[in-house]
């Protein structure tokens, strides 16, 4: 799908890192600490504690790193000085248990609009389309995906992590797994004289070879002694950049024609829609900046991460709008003689 909408996803949250300058300082460590012998060891805690905030698993000594976050970044603003990351987080209110509230609301924005598209494509495209099938699993892993995106937003623990970041990837690889498909029509099509589909060689070869891409990718970062973000960036960029180009060579003027769009139609036929795929990579890039130029949230509440994961729900519409006009063209039907 989008340039893919879930690089910058995996972008941002890994750009935070794990340590900052807020969680080194000695006045926070100090802090922490106090609160801990003074608090922790009361066996009381666990039972004066909200529903919500045991349900999201916070501990005492993860309660003493909030308060203690909090009560020195509003020193910092009495003071005028500058607000810091703690554990490579801004600080944010939190809100029944949840440690980013706005980025919890946004990406269930996105799960539901993907909801939309999945129901869109199910009416509107199919179950004979070549690509129908496609589309709608790819609705599906991106659910899964912003599923666990705001699971992580409400409370970041190891687990967690892993699987916004592993479902995030999956996402990312199926866009390109079916972009290629798409593109390259490597779709298992159905001979006149059989009921069977007959599937080429390449097209099995591209499957097995994005299965051991991702089974190796989430191999690899769950065997090492500590995450690799930096490699997990890489790895994201690399595949979402990979399928944007292929989706802005399929916006290429027909006076380019680089990639045959449709089996029945000449490879210089190019469809009135077709410069919407380019116009999606564009604004998936520009929100993407949001990402870039990160600041303390506002409030407490909003930070350019929540504001991107906002930014996808209407490019995401306009990505499965164009997938189903894509669906729908002329160019996948046979001419007449």
């Amino acid at each position: 799908m989008r340039i893919v909408l879930l690089t910058p996803l995996v972008l941002g949250t890994t750009l935070c890192a794990r340590a900052s300058f807020g969680d080194r300082a000695d006045t926070y460590i100090n802090c922490v600490s106090k609160c801990e012998s003074r608090i922790c060891h009361d066996l009381n805690w666990a039972d004066s504690i909200s529903l919500p905030m045991r349900i999201t698993q916070w501990s005492c000594t993860d309660d003493c790193k909030y308060g203690c976050m909090h009560a020195i970044t509003d020193l910092a603003v009495e003071n005028s000085e500058p607000i810091q990351q703690y554990h490579g987080k801004w600080p944010f209110w939190r809100f029944a248990g949840m440690q980013e509230p706005a980025s919890v609301v946004f990406s269930l924005l996105n799960m539901w609009v993907h909801i939309r598209g999945a129901m869109r494509i199910q009416r509107m495209v199919s179950d004979n389309h070549p690509m129908g099938s496609y589309y709608r699993r790819f609705a599906l892993v991106s659910v899964n995906a912003w599923i666990w995106s705001s699971v992580f937003h409400t409370r970041d623990l190891p687990t967690t992590e892993k699987l916004d970041y592993f479902s995030a990837a999956l996402a990312i690889l199926y866009a390109l797994y079916f972009a290629v498909i798409r593109l390259f029509h490597l779709y298992p099509e159905k001979p006149p004289s059989s009921s069977a589909n007959s599937v080429s060689v390449t097209f099995i070869a591209w499957k097995l070879i994005c299965v051991l891409v991702y089974l190796m990718h989430v191999s690899y970062l769950s065997l090492l002694p500590r995450f690799d973000y930096t490699y997990n960036i890489i790895f994201n960029l690399v595949v979402g950049m990979t399928h944007n180009l292929l989706w802005l060579t399929y916006s290429l003027p027909a006076s380019i024609p680089l990639l045959r769009r449709f089996p029945y139609r000449p490879r210089s036929y190019r469809p009135p829609y077709a410069s919407r795929a380019a116009v999606f990579v564009i604004l998936t890039t520009v929100a993407t900046f949001l990402e870039l130029f990160d600041f303390p949230p506002w409030g407490r509440i909003i930070d350019a991460h929540s504001l991107w994961h906002l930014a996808t729900v209407p490019i995401t519409v306009l990505w499965y709008d164009f997938l189903v006009r894509d669906a729908l063209d002329d160019g996948w039907k046979a001419q007449k003689a």
